[in-house]
């Protein structure tokens, strides 16, 4: 009983913070691209960012997608595996994250991911059984 509420919360949680960041990508492509070609621009993945923000995005949206829909199926079938596809996606999307932040030295955006990272394991954990 307890898990479940958990799950709902951090399905609520993940819900709206990665369709809110993917689809902000999406309607504002051009200065998104541009923001993060000059936070790698003195990094080994300079050349990857055209490659890697369109795939950073979609990795975000399916992990805001899958949350949701794990809260419907929670709801409906009464079953925590789709919600636990979702944590697992939104813990590999911020370990994603992570990388990329401590590769562009953006020591103190990395340190904000962890508290989400910590969260997204709980969201395992809650979902696994």
């Amino acid at each position: 009983m307890v898990k479940d509420v958990i799950a709902v919360f951090t399905g609520i949680f993940f819900s709206i913070l990665f369709i809110q960041s993917s689809l902000d990508k999406v309607f504002n492509w051009s200065s998104e691209l541009a923001f993060n070609k000059e936070h790698f621009a003195k990094s080994f993945m300079k050349p990857f960012v055209g490659l890697m923000f369109p795939l950073l995005t979609l990795m975000e949206l399916s992990s805001g997608m899958l949350s949701a829909c794990g809260l419907v199926f929670i709801f409906t079938q009464q079953t925590t595996r789709i919600a636990f596809y979702g944590s697992s996606i939104c813990a590999l999307t911020l370990i994603a994250l992570f990388f990329g932040q401590r590769v562009a030295k953006d020591y103190g955006g990395a340190q904000s991911l962890v508290s989400y990272f910590i969260l997204s394991m709980v969201g395992v954990y809650c979902t696994f059984c």
